[in-house]
């Protein structure tokens, strides 16, 4: 299951990202999204959501949402 499929307010452990794209996994490491860690979808937009990761918020569209595997 990847975030795209998460419920609004529940909170999921990230289990890997799925992705070959070497820049997306250092952007999403700097965030703190890795295996292991919490992430909890706050919010969804159209194209977009926004996501609790650590002690942030961030707004990451749905490419990136898939790439998180929960």
């Amino acid at each position: 299951m990847n975030l795209l499929d998460a419920e609004t307010g529940v909170t999921y452990t990230v289990k890997e990202i799925n992705t070959d794209d070497e820049d997306l996994k250092g952007f999403l490491l700097r965030l703190g999204c890795y295996g292991g860690e919490p992430v909890t979808v706050v919010s969804r937009k159209k194209k977009s959501l926004v996501v609790a990761i650590k002690d942030g918020r961030y707004t990451i569209d749905g490419n990136i949402a898939e790439a998180i595997e929960i």
